[in-house]
């Protein structure tokens, strides 16, 4: 899929509630924001998302539902390309070792034990 235009901080919350929920209306989205903006705010950022390709819209009733575009694992794969560049200096490792301290993510046996195999297998295929 080709690189999506780049967006801007409101846009991106945007986004993150419209993934969250899968599909959301202007409303929606307005009252699972911090600090939201205007209505007209809100559906100028959602016109914005549509032209440049990450919202779809459809009419249904008397509003629009918004859905993202792109589908949610590539949307995923984005995401964590931007964390890994942004934060991480594309450092996997460090990454990985950020989630693994995190203390309200702690890893039960079974987690752990996929999460070695997911290495593994990655390690057999030469990534």
């Amino acid at each position: 899929m080709a690189e999506m235009p780049p967006l801007s901080r409101r846009e991106r919350q945007v986004m993150d509630i419209v993934h969250e929920l899968g599909g959301a209306t202007a409303l929606q989205i307005r009252e699972r924001m911090s600090d939201p903006p205007t209505d007209s705010a809100v559906r100028s950022v959602l016109r914005i998302l549509v032209r440049k390709g990450h919202l779809s819209k459809e009419y249904d009733g008397p509003r629009y539902v918004y859905s993202p575009r792109m589908p949610a694992r590539a949307a995923r794969r984005s995401a964590m390309r931007h964390v890994l560049k942004t934060f991480f200096g594309g450092s996997v490792e460090g990454a990985v070792a950020t989630l693994i301290a995190l203390e309200d993510g702690a890893l039960d046996a079974d987690e752990r034990e996929r999460i070695m195999a997911m290495i593994e297998e990655a390690s057999e295929e030469g990534r």
